[in-house]
Parts: C-alpha cells; sequence; structure tokens
C-alpha cells in the first residue's frame, strides 16, 4: 500500500482561532479534517525567556502532495511570529480512512 499521508502539528492560542484555520483548511481542501485539542499546556523558550502559555493543538490530516499549501495557508491565518507546524509521515494506517483523505484533499 503505498501511503502519501501527513499529520500535521499546530498549536494556536485559543478555541476561536483553532475553529478559524481549521474551518479554513477543510473549506480550502487542504486538510481532510482538523482535531482541536483545547487544555494544552506549552513551555518553551522564546527571546532568552522561559515562558508557559494555554494553547489548542491542531492535529491535520493531509495528503503529502497537499501538505506545502497547507503549510503555507496555516503560517497566512496563524497570529504568532513563529507558529509550530510539524508533518509526521504516516507509515501506516485503514486503508479506507487512508483513501478518504486523499480523496477528500483533492483540489
Amino acid at each position: 500500500m503505498s501511503i502519501e499521508a501527513r499529520i500535521v502539528l499546530c498549536t494556536v492560542p485559543d478555541p476561536a482561532c483553532a475553529e478559524r484555520i481549521a474551518t479554513a483548511l477543510v473549506e480550502e481542501r487542504l486538510a481532510a479534517c482538523v482535531n482541536a485539542l483545547p487544555g494544552v499546556s506549552s513551555t518553551y523558550r522564546w527571546e532568552g525567556k522561559v515562558e508557559r502559555a494555554n494553547e489548542v493543538l491542531l492535529v491535520m490530516k493531509c495528503t503529502a502532495d497537499r501538505y506545502p499549501a497547507l503549510q503555507a495557508r496555516i503560517l497566512a491565518l496563524h497570529p504568532y511570529t513563529l507558529p509550530e507546524v510539524i508533518a509526521l509521515e504516516v507509515t501506516d494506517g485503514s486503508a479506507p480512512y487512508l483513501d478518504w483523505i486523499t480523496e477528500t484533499t483533492r483540489p
């Protein structure tokens, strides 16, 4: 089975931002699905200081060929100066679900 799916992770500052980005990505067929997980506590170093923030984690499913456009759109919509956008290659999964990702994200 040839798998071309990606799981993309991105944190956003609040539920309203999560909904705005998720809706745009699904409407524009860049992501098949976006899960928003509220209540993420992030600790990170920024501008020389250790910071903490409550965020929402977006878990997006897309295809490898749609990932560059998805990444560009996230960067355009995101309010952070340096947003987290990390893509993980899917190495296995339910064939019907992976097919659905492909079908759903076709332009």
